[in-house]
């Protein structure tokens, strides 16, 4: 339809003015709502062309599309502003060529060219030395949408993720274990394996500020306090036995990360995000430091008198930036140079590398592209980091050393109680049994808690509400599942019926009601939602998108009486635009990472 408008704005441009206008070059924006139309032109750059006022030339266009395009029905032009009225035959021919029973994949509408480039998404990158918490999940499904949203508008796609098995904070639990751990295991606990080690990492770091306080009581100054605690020192010389692969310390560390990587594959199931690849920080810092050293080499990089290594980049304005400690041992912009150049390797045809981590890395992502820039890598420039806010909760900031995070385990199961709780208060599991009703808590509250973390714009630090998340009522994820599952119960009903929605006698319907000509407006624009999300790397469109089509069909649900409709073909009409709607809503959750339950 809005392609049908642009060639139409083209040749009006070249029968009333004998001025060239691509349709391409045809910029349509959406009527505001206290106008009569659907699309808005805007004239007011053209009068140089016309050679009149906006009013007028919006006037003139106007009235040639509604004499020369079926299309149009009617116009209104409001100072250089050209409203168009579709017509209601040209809305149900829409409607006619977006619907096609229950195979949403064949519809035009939802088709897309498939795309001969890869991307590369990177998320979750989670340490081994602590479990998964509030800030991992917005990452991870941050992430895993994109990478679905990339993948419907044509792409390949290779989802990653890079697990920092090693350095010092790795060492910190494992040393922690060994003082204070008595041998304990997550079987003989019954503690998720990377619950316990975080654990660890907790006791390390109540260990290391007891042990300042006594150095500092003797007289050391804090910041010397800080340098100077044995505990800490006997971390350090852990690292450099693991980077010399002392069998004991190795061994420590191979038992510790099974661990880790048991209890994160558990949490990444009921997160419902997976992985095709797998990069480990442990085997990427040697390639890292295999570049750094011919770097070195190169004079790209230059070695301190304490024997470190670093880069100069104050002429890209940035800072000089560490790469080798004087020990030798590597840093996180090691590892980071040796896994980009480990991807690059793998998928050769990649066309973007995008990393998905918190905007507190900005600075460190400036800098690790510029460096391989510096290392002649051409790709680097494919480079881009999805950069995101933070997320706050109501008592403050997480910190992780001092085991006040919110554990990404602790928070789905409560959001699945919470979901429980509200859906029994408004008595919405009639006829479930047990194992149903459970199942319905779990998406429910998996689906709130997705929605929310994935409606707000990536960019913007955010504050998380888990109460108002669960609302069945404004833009929530249980409003959006809710809607779908009414729309289910209605198909259901027609199917019970033996209603054929197939084969529908379009010609007949004359009028359409407003709510339907917005739904089938609302449904029209999903491919242009789905590549502006995919541009921007931003869920936030889609979830905008799906709530507006969710809040138009209820809309609609409360003014069109469905199967009360005397009119069969109006009857078959109202319920066919209620199942594309819900086929809709159902794509859109999907690229959200959000179940739609069946029925509620």
């Amino acid at each position: 339809m809005e392609s049908q408008i642009k060639e139409g704005i083209s040749a009006a441009f070249q029968a009333l003015y004998t001025h060239d206008l691509a349709a391409d070059d045809v910029a349509l924006q959406p009527t505001r709502k206290d106008f009569e139309g659907t699309y808005t032109f805007l004239t007011f750059p053209f009068a140089r062309v016309s050679k009149k006022g906006p009013e007028d030339t919006g006037n003139e266009l106007g009235e040639y599309l509604k004499q020369n395009l079926a299309a149009v029905a009617d116009y209104n032009t409001v100072k250089g502003f050209l409203n168009l009225v579709l017509s209601e035959n040209s809305q149900v021919d829409q409607f006619a060529a977006m619907f096609n029973g229950t195979d949403i994949a064949s519809s035009p509408v939802f088709k897309v060219e498939r795309k001969n480039k890869t991307v590369v998404v990177e998320y979750s990158s989670p340490n081994t030395n602590k479990p998964l918490h509030l800030g991992h999940l917005r990452n991870n499904f941050l992430g895993n949408s994109v990478a679905r949203i990339l993948e419907a508008s044509g792409h390949k796609v290779v989802k990653v993720q890079i697990i920092n098995d090693r350095g010092i904070h790795i060492c910190k639990s494992m040393l922690a274990w060994q003082r204070f751990g008595n041998g304990e295991t997550p079987e003989s606990t019954g503690i998720k394996g990377d619950h316990l080690v975080g654990k660890y990492y907790v006791a390390f770091d109540k260990a290391y500020k007891k042990e300042i306080a006594e150095l500092v009581a003797e007289g050391m100054s804090s910041e010397l306090a800080e340098k100077e605690a044995p505990i800490l020192k006997a971390a350090q010389e852990m690292l450099k036995k693991w980077e010399a692969k002392d069998p004991e310390v190795y061994s420590l560390w191979e038992t510790m990360n099974s661990w880790v990587y048991a209890g994160f594959e558990t949490t990444y199931k009921r997160m419902g995000v997976d992985f095709d690849k797998l990069y480990y920080e442990s085997n990427t810092y040697l390639i890292g430091r295999d570049r750094v050293m011919e770097g070195l080499e190169k004079g790209v990089f230059f070695k301190k008198e304490d024997g470190s290594v670093w880069v100069d980049l104050t002429d890209e304005k940035l800072d000089q930036k560490l790469l080798l400690r004087k020990d030798g041992t590597s840093v996180y912009m090691t590892q980071d140079i040796g896994t980009a150049i480990m991807r690059y390797e793998d998928y050769p045809e990649l066309s973007q590398l995008i990393y998905t981590v918190g905007n507190e890395q900005e600075h460190h992502f400036r800098v690790l592209f510029a460096i391989l820039k510096k290392l002649g890598y051409s790709w680097a420039e494919a480079c881009y980091h999805l950069s995101y806010g933070m997320v706050d909760l109501p008592e403050g900031k997480m910190k992780s050393r001092e085991g006040t995070v919110v554990d990404a385990d602790d928070l789905m199961r409560e959001m699945a109680a919470t979901a429980k709780d509200r859906t029994m208060e408004l008595g919405k599991i009639d006829g479930f049994t047990e194992e149903q009703a459970e199942k319905l808590y779990s998406v429910l509250g998996l689906g709130a808690l997705k929605y929310f973390l994935l409606k707000v714009d990536p960019l913007r630090r955010m504050l998380f509400n888990p109460h108002e998340s669960i609302e069945f009522q404004g833009n929530t994820g249980p409003f959006v599942q809710y809607t779908y599952a009414r729309i289910r119960s209605i198909v259901r009903k027609a199917d019970q019926l033996n209603i054929d929605l197939v084969t529908i006698q379009y010609e007949q319907i004359e009028t359409l009601h407003e709510t339907e000509k917005d739904l089938i407006h609302g449904i029209g624009l999903y491919s242009e939602k789905l590549h502006l999300a995919a541009e921007k790397s931003s869920p936030a469109v889609i979830a905008q998108y799906v709530y507006d089509l969710a809040k138009g069909y209820n809309r609609f649900y409360a003014e069109v009486k469905i199967f009360d409709e005397g009119d069969t073909e109006k009857r078959n009409f109202h319920i066919a635009l209620s199942a594309l709607t819900a086929q809709t809503i159902k794509l859109c959750m999907g690229l959200l990472g959000i179940d739609v339950p069946e029925r509620m």
